[in-house]
């Protein structure tokens, strides 16, 4: 198949030059309509002005026909390469199946591939049989789908319009691809459920009683705990070009199972490690854990006991004038941290190469030749496990242990939507996939954080602000009332005591600057930074309803009216301006 590789490549570059000069169409259209313009503008019986227009005319007409025929001749040698590949693919030997490998059946479309291990320079969707992917893309709903896709092209709506579903046929593709571009994927154990999910975890095994051969069998007593793991979001953006959208469904199919596997798979990474929870709608990171100092207040009651592990499993080694075998030995006894009899699987080691290339240079060392060795390559030595670059991670830091013992529940269902209007110059449409998912240590005990430089483990990571849907005010002031508590973003419900003066003017700052404000007085709409008069003597209540998005907060204020008559409260719209 090395000739198809070839052609590919030929392929691909035909294609980049075509979407050139496709993107010279607008140009053309331009001055096209700048030469009708002059030659409006001629003066009758102006022979000069008429030359002149009219070599401008001769140039343009043998330019465009040149940039036409170019076009015309790209479009045939890609329709060339595509018929050329299609022959050698279908004529081709079916390889011999493989032990281990990843089979996924849909309907009547089977996959007899092993896509975690296809390098990075080819699609997963391309590397299936051409009649399997004509078979793929002829499907009814593949036909749809593929349809709703391009008809998101120019829209100018906001990215929370129409939502598509990705057509089950995709599912498995997506979900194996997802491993060629996530390191962690591979590492832990995952579920794919539907709606919440309970996992259940036999406690320590007990041990089996010796006695006589004829004696009474002792009852052994297994417990069972469980943990409840929710579905929450995980979103990246990606712009795509315009002319993509254009091509056939076979390249624009190969492209959606890429966007989505690498979008997605990238962002489960992060999250497997430094996931902050449930209180941050995403998965409880590795390190999240470790660091606990305390129960959380909604630890579920069936889940494993509670354990502190913020002093046996973070640790700080080594430092500077520490190496050789003394660095290896602090190495080796931090890692054994993970000690547990729960886990079936291997171990592995996350780290950022910066970290990788101070370990190798902890095991240099000089050969009977004088060559310079550092056996270090991909899999530490004497502690074993495999090793993991994410370069994410802060310089120094080690996260590992046993990942089979971390539960990722993947839930069912892709969804894919877009929005023209953000990159609308650059002649984009702005497509965002979302899968649900949640995940958190069953066993916490089974990993550990090491910073090898003797500095404090990294235990809190930032992640991409969820913009989209931050409903939050940044600020809230009420003229002549004092908010108790001083006002935050998080806390929603204040007191105000008694104000001083029935005058209030209501301003309040969002964190977005998009995002929609609703003020009410008593009920009564009033304009953010407008004046509504409290009612004298008695309880008025402010509520302030901000949406971004799908996310809605209300912020509420309870406050006493000053001593006086006045009318109702009542929004004022001549003041406050």
């Amino acid at each position: 198949m090395l000739k198809v590789l070839m052609l590919r490549r030929s392929l691909d570059a035909k294609k980049a030059e075509l979407a050139e000069l496709e993107r010279k169409d607008a140009e053309f259209q331009t001055r096209e309509a700048e030469l009708e313009q002059a030659i409006n503008e001629v003066e009758p019986g102006n022979t000069e002005q008429e030359e002149a227009v009219n070599a401008e005319i001769e140039k343009f007409d043998g330019e465009k026909t040149a940039h036409e025929e170019a076009k015309q001749k790209l479009s045939a040698d890609i329709e060339g390469l595509e018929a050329e590949i299609e022959e050698i693919e279908r004529s081709a030997p079916k390889p011999p199946a493989v032990k281990g490998e990843a089979k996924i059946v849909r309907g009547d479309e089977k996959v007899e591939i092993n896509i975690r291990s296809l390098p990075k320079t080819r699609r997963a969707f391309d590397a299936l049989p051409m009649e399997q992917r004509t078979a793929i893309v002829e499907r009814d709903d593949v036909k749809t789908f593929m349809a709703q896709l391009r008809s998101m092209k120019g829209q100018t709506r906001a990215i929370t319009g129409a939502e598509l579903t990705i057509p089950v046929v995709f599912l498995d593709l997506i979900s194996e691809n997802m491993f060629r571009y996530s390191k962690l994927l591979n590492r832990v154990r995952i579920r794919y459920v539907d709606g919440e999910a309970r996992q259940t975890i036999a406690g320590t095994v007990p041990e089996a009683v010796w006695t006589e051969m004829c004696a009474a069998i002792n009852e052994l007593n297994f417990v069972f705990n469980q943990i409840t793991l929710d579905g929450y979001k995980v979103a990246g953006y990606v712009p795509v070009c315009n002319s993509i959208l254009d091509d056939n469904d076979i390249n624009l199919a190969s492209w959606i199972v890429e966007m989505l596997s690498e979008s997605i798979g990238l962002a489960m990474d992060k999250a497997i490690l430094y996931g902050k929870g449930s209180a941050s709608r995403m998965p409880l990171g590795i390190v999240t854990r470790l660091a606990q100092t305390t129960q959380p207040t909604d630890y579920p009651a069936n889940a494993p006991a509670w354990v502190d592990l913020h002093e046996s499993n973070i640790l700080e080694i080594g430092g500077e004038g520490v190496t050789g075998a003394e660095f290896w030995a602090e190495l080796m006894q931090a890692t054994g941290a993970t000690y547990t009899r729960y886990s079936r699987g291997e171990l592995f080691w996350a780290m950022n190469s910066k970290t990788y290339a101070t370990l190798r240079s902890k095991v240099i060392t000089f050969t009977a030749t004088g060559d310079i060795a550092a056996n270090v390559f991909g899999v530490l030595p004497i502690i074993t496990g495999d090793v993991d670059i994410l370069e994410f991670m802060p310089d120094g830091d080690i996260v590992g242990g046993y990942g089979d013992l971390y539960l990722l529940a993947m839930r069912s269902g892709l969804m894919i939507e877009s929005s023209y209007e953000v990159q609308f110059l650059q002649d984009n449409t702005v497509f965002r996939a979302k899968q649900r998912a949640d995940g958190q240590p069953i066993i916490p005990g089974a990993f550990v954080a090491i910073n090898i430089n003797n500095t404090a483990v990294t235990t809190a990571m930032d992640f991409a602000a969820d913009t989209a849907n931050d409903a939050q005010l940044t600020g809230l002031t009420i003229a002549g009332v004092t908010l108790s508590p001083t006002f935050s973003p998080t806390v929603y419900s204040y007191t105000g005591g008694t104000a001083t003066s029935n005058s209030a003017k209501v301003e309040a700052t969002t964190s977005q600057a998009g995002a929609q404000v609703a003020i009410a007085v008593n009920g009564k709409n009033l304009r953010n930074g407008g004046t509504a008069t409290l009612t004298a003597s008695a309880s008025n209540t402010i509520t302030v309803t901000v949406k971004q998005g799908n996310a809605v907060r209300v912020y509420t204020v309870t406050a006493t009216g000053a001593a006086g008559v006045n009318a109702l409260a009542r929004p004022r719209t001549d003041e406050g301006k």
